[in-house]
C-alpha cells in the first residue's frame, strides 16, 4: 500500500510508472456485473462488453482512466439495476405519462446548455440534474442543493475532475445541480455516445451506430418516469447528440417537440475539437490532436447535414419545432424564451420570467468566459474546407435569425 500512496502523492501521471498492473481494477464485463451485483438486460450487457473490448484495444487508458472507468461502470450498473428495481416494484411508475417532452439540439457550442439551463428555471419544467445521474432520486418541489450530501457529493466531484482537467470549468461550466444531458442517461445501458468524447472508441462507435439508439431511449424513458415519481412531468430535456437519436426518440417520445439551435460551426468547431482533447486528458496516456480534428470535423459535418434532414421530416409537423440562432439567444434571451413557449402553447408566468432574468443577471452567457478563438490549425483542419463541406447548413441556419 506505501507505493500505492506513493503514487497518489505524486500525480495520477507518475502513478502509470509506479503502480504494479496487478494492483489495477479489472474491467472484465463479467466481472464488473458481479460486483455490482446487476442484471442487465442483453443490450445493455453487449453495449458494456463492445465498450470494455474497444477500450482496452484502442484507448491507452491512464492510471486515473482504469480507476475511474472501473467506478463509473459499476456505477451506472447499480443505478440502472435500481431504477428497473422500482418499476418492478412500483408498475405506477410506468403508468405516468411523459407527454409532449421538448428537447433543445444543435451543433455543440451552439448554445444548448445556456437555454436549457434557462429554461430549468421554470419550477413547472423538470430537467435531470448531473447529481441525479449520479445519485439517481427525484428532485422534490422545494428541494435546497445546498443542504442535500448527494450535491455537495457530486460538486466535489467535479472539482477534482477540473483540477485534473484545465480548462473545462472555462469550456463548460456546471454544477451539480445543473441539467445534465441525456447521454449521461444513456450511459447506464452502455449506449450512450458520450464514451466516445472521453475516450478512444472507434470500433464501440461503429457497433453503437449499427445497433442504434432505440433500447437506450426505452430505458431513458424508465429512468425519467423514475425521477418523475408517479407524477406526469413537463420535461425539457438537452444534447447535441440527439441530432443522431431522432428515429429513435420519435419512436419513444411521438409527440415530442424540439428546439433547434443553430451557430456558424466554424466559428465553435475548434472549441468542440479543444473540449475533447480536455475532456480526454485525464483518461488517456495518448491523444492524437489530428485524429480529434478529424473525428469532430466529420462528426458533425453529417450532424448538420442531419439537421438539414429533419427540416424536411414530414412526421414532425411545424408547429412542433422552432428554429433560433444563437446570436439571438444571446442578444435577446427572455424574447427567444417566449417565442418557444408561444410556439408550443406554454404559458409563461411571471415567476419562471423571473427566476429566468435573475439567471441571466446571475450568469451572463451561461457562464461561459469570452476568449480568443481556438485554432482550428491545431487539430490540423482547414477553415476552407470546412466552409465548403458546412456551406449547405449554413446557408439555409446560419443567415438572419430567425424561425
Amino acid at each position: 500500500m506505501d507505493t500505492l500512496y506513493r503514487a497518489l502523492s505524486l500525480g495520477f501521471g507518475a502513478a502509470d510508472a509506479v503502480v504494479p498492473k496487478s494492483w489495477l481494477p479489472g474491467l472484465e464485463p463479467a466481472a464488473l456485473i458481479a460486483a455490482a451485483g446487476a442484471n442487465p438486460g442483453p443490450d445493455a450487457r453487449a453495449g458494456l462488453e463492445r465498450l470494455m473490448a474497444s477500450i482496452t484495444a484502442e484507448s491507452d487508458l491512464s492510471f486515473f482512466g482504469r480507476i475511474s472507468l472501473h467506478w463509473d461502470a459499476l456505477r451506472l450498473l447499480r443505478n440502472a439495476e435500481m431504477v428497473e428495481h422500482a418499476h418492478r416494484a412500483n408498475p405506477a411508475l410506468a403508468r405516468a405519462p411523459i407527454s409532449q417532452p421538448v428537447f433543445i439540439l444543435g451543433l455543440p457550442r451552439s448554445g444548448t446548455t445556456f437555454l436549457h439551463e434557462l429554461m430549468a428555471q421554470d419550477s413547472e419544467s423538470l430537467v435531470p440534474r448531473n447529481w441525479q445521474t449520479i445519485y439517481p432520486a427525484p428532485r422534490p418541489a422545494g428541494f435546497n442543493p445546498a443542504r442535500d450530501e448527494r450535491v455537495r457529493a457530486v460538486d466535489r466531484q467535479l472539482r477534482v475532475f477540473a483540477g485534473l482537467a484545465p480548462g473545462f470549468s472555462e469550456l463548460h461550466p456546471i454544477t451539480a445541480d445543473s441539467p445534465q444531458e441525456c447521454t449521461e442517461i444513456m450511459a447506464h445501458v452502455f449506449q450512450s455516445l458520450r464514451f466516445d468524447a472521453t475516450h478512444r472508441v472507434p470500433s464501440y462507435f461503429a457497433w453503437l451506430e449499427a445497433h442504434g439508439h432505440l433500447p437506450a431511449f426505452h430505458f431513458h424513458k424508465k429512468f425519467l418516469q423514475f425521477l418523475q415519481n408517479g407524477e406526469p412531468g413537463r420535461w425539457v430535456l438537452k444534447c447535441p447528440d440527439h441530432t443522431f437519436t431522432l428515429d429513435a426518440i420519435l419512436r419513444v417520445y411521438p409527440d415530442a417537440r424540439f428546439v433547434v439551435v443553430h451557430r456558424d460551426p466554424i466559428a465553435v468547431l475548434a472549441s468542440v475539437a479543444r473540449l475533447t482533447w480536455i475532456l480526454r486528458k485525464p483518461f488517456l496516456r495518448k491523444i492524437d490532436l489530428a485524429e480529434i480534428g478529424a473525428q469532430v470535423s466529420e462528426r458533425w459535418i453529417e450532424g448538420a447535414n442531419r439537421l438539414l434532414d429533419f427540416d424536411r421530416r414530414a412526421d414532425v409537423e411545424p408547429e412542433r419545432k422552432i428554429h433560433i440562432h444563437y446570436d439571438e439567444l444571446a442578444r435577446a434571451p427572455l424574447a427567444v424564451i417566449a417565442r418557444i413557449y408561444a410556439r408550443f402553447g406554454l404559458p409563461l408566468r411571471d415567476e419562471a420570467r423571473g427566476a429566468m432574468s435573475r439567471q441571466i443577471a446571475a450568469k451572463p452567457r451561461g457562464g461561459y468566459a469570452k476568449h480568443a478563438p481556438y485554432s482550428l490549425e491545431s487539430f490540423k483542419l482547414s477553415p476552407a474546407a470546412l466552409q465548403k463541406r458546412f456551406g449547405p447548413y449554413v446557408s439555409q441556419h446560419c443567415g438572419a435569425a430567425g424561425g
